[in-house]
């Protein structure tokens, strides 16, 4: 794991959908947390636990798969990064496929997706992308 705590779960989240896994191993901190509750509320993981192994906290993610012939893939593009931040104000937040997917940013009160920081007036640094 590297020091990344959102490119990590990006990863990890991505690999598991593309091997049609069940279920992913996060470790537990607190952006972490918030960007779960996201995901859970938008419908995109089913379910989330916390588990603990000796002195590690981790969430156990059960990912929602979707079946049949039309089968597409849970997409999540990074945008800014540890060399480089992307900002914006709450009038310029994109949509992402016309307002069909989110966008998770970061901000002076928390984590939160593009609708609820467009509603409070805020903007923020754009974490990712997610449809």
């Amino acid at each position: 794991m590297s020091r990344d705590t959102l490119a990590d779960i990006i990863n990890s989240l991505r690999n598991a959908d593309m091997n049609r896994k069940g279920t992913t191993r996060i470790p537990f901190t607190n952006i972490t947390k918030s960007i779960i509750q996201i995901l859970l509320r938008e419908g995109f993981i089913e379910n989330a636990r916390k588990h603990r192994e000796k002195d590690k906290s981790f969430f156990v993610l059960t990912l929602r798969h979707r079946k049949g012939p039309h089968r597409t893939s849970f997409n999540l593009k990074r945008i800014s990064r540890p060399g480089l931040r992307i900002y914006f104000n709450y009038q310029r937040i994109p949509r992402v496929l016309g307002g069909m997917g989110i966008v998770i940013l970061s901000t002076s009160r928390g984590i939160m997706t593009d609708r609820e920081a467009r509603l409070e007036g805020i903007g923020g640094e754009t974490l990712c992308y997610i449809w």
